[in-house]
């Protein structure tokens, strides 16, 4: 099997690290991290990657984890009356116009790889320091599979387990009423990742969320159909936290690929401000033209005759990152950002506004383009046209048509 982080063509611009994405940030609430994540120059920035650098044929997760965060609550367990570091669910529904306690009646499923031995207890750690109710495997809330839906989990990995707490706290804390299924891969290898995607599809899932992704490669049209082409399932892919460049799955025509932002309170009316996500080179929110898949019909700018990357966003930026508990492989509270956060917001904000209509639910969002936060300013990088690396008025490549505003862009 090809490797799915091999350069190709003009993909040669990403590198090995920058697709590899996993920051967590701690801007929100670290004034420090945010000045250090936000240069450009040597300094090194306050945030490591969850997983490590993958062999060929591998994956890489793509979740940032701030580590110099100084954290409001105890490391371990609730602490009642206090709230961690990071973005909470209250800070999200609020920046994005969502409502409260959704999800009920739905199904989103996590496609990771490898398996979190604690992941469940350490999601309901997270729900239940903010007040959230338990989803459990008990109560038939929460399932845990390999990636054929059986009971026997892969190995664990204390890299990817940060990407798996990150994605359950997501949905955690826009869809706190939605049933969870996390599903596991063998490994992170293409066919075993897709192989999972399907999986999830056949245990009921209308919503399925990927934070992962490699190199470009001819190869990505026949996933498309193996693994990617479930009609009327929203499937949302991270657009990778390499900066400019373009990644696969995200680039697959039959998902939404999911940009990243820095989201900053403000004193506007809504409350909050974005811009595109962007670190230094070779690290921010993936963007730009698809050399293999097609332009799907819904996708209208004339930049790019291929599949143009990204659909929409959400925050990504370490440096404006969100709170999560992990507990393997993490000492409890954290911070973590990367495209890895937009993924499963995203996929929540389609299960919030229920069961997907359109074949591929992406074209939604552009029917729709006036129920969006359009994010105009900040940049990923150099090219040209220069929309697909720079945010700017309607559609542009880092952001896409912008960031929720509401359910009315998520919906047929």
């Amino acid at each position: 099997m090809r490797s799915i982080l091999r350069p190709t063509g003009r993909r040669a611009v990403i590198s090995l690290a920058g697709a590899v994405a996993l920051g967590v940030s701690a801007a929100a609430v670290a004034t420090s991290a945010n000045a250090a994540g936000s240069s450009s120059g040597g300094a090194k920035a306050p945030w490591t990657r969850a997983c490590d650098a993958p062999a060929p044929g591998m994956a890489a997760c793509h979740a940032l984890k701030v580590t110099n965060v100084s954290q409001k609550v105890k490391a371990l367990g609730v602490t009642p009356n206090a709230t961690p570091s990071g973005l909470g669910p209250a800070d999200l529904l609020s920046a994005y116009n969502l409502p409260a306690d959704g999800g009920a009646g739905q199904t989103i499923a996590i496609v990771d790889a490898y398996n979190d031995p604690n992941a469940e207890a350490d999601m309901n750690t997270y729900r239940a320091q903010y007040g959230l109710p338990a989803c459990t495997s008990a109560s038939g809330c929460f399932k845990q599979v390999n990636q054929k839906g059986g009971s026997k989990l892969p190995r664990n990995n204390s890299g990817w387990a940060g990407e798996i707490s990150l994605d359950l706290d997501m949905v955690s804390a826009i869809a706190p009423k939605a049933h969870i299924i996390l599903v596991e891969a063998s490994t992170a290898s293409m066919t075993n990742l897709g192989t999972a995607v399907n999986t999830a599809v056949s245990m009921g899932a209308k919503f399925v969320s990927n934070s992962y992704g490699g190199g470009e490669s001819s190869s990505d049209t026949s996933y498309d159909s193996t693994y990617f082409n479930h009609p009327g399932v929203a499937i949302t892919v991270s657009s990778g936290d390499g900066a400019y460049g373009v990644e696969y799955p995200a680039a697959s025509k039959n998902v939404t690929a999911v940009g990243g932002t820095a989201l900053k309170r403000d004193s506007s009316t809504r409350g909050w401000s974005e811009s595109v996500w962007y670190t230094k080179a070779g690290e921010g929110a993936g963007s730009g033209c698809s050399a293999y898949d097609s332009k799907p019909s819904w996708q209208k700018d004339t930049g790019c005759s291929n599949r143009t990357v990204a659909d929409v966003s959400a925050v990504a930026d370490p440096a404006t990152g969100v709170a999560v508990y992990q507990t393997y492989g993490g000492t409890g509270w954290a911070v973590y950002g990367g495209t890895s956060a937009s993924s499963p917001i995203i996929a929540s904000v389609y299960a919030l506004a229920g069961t997907p209509s359109a074949a591929v639910p992406a074209a939604d969002a552009y029917a729709h383009t006036s129920a969006l936060n359009d994010v105009t300013t900040g940049s990923n990088g150099t090219c040209s046209p220069s929309y697909l690396c720079t945010g700017g008025t309607g559609y542009d490549g880092p952001t896409g048509l912008g960031t929720p505003n509401g359910l009315a862009a998520f919906t047929g």
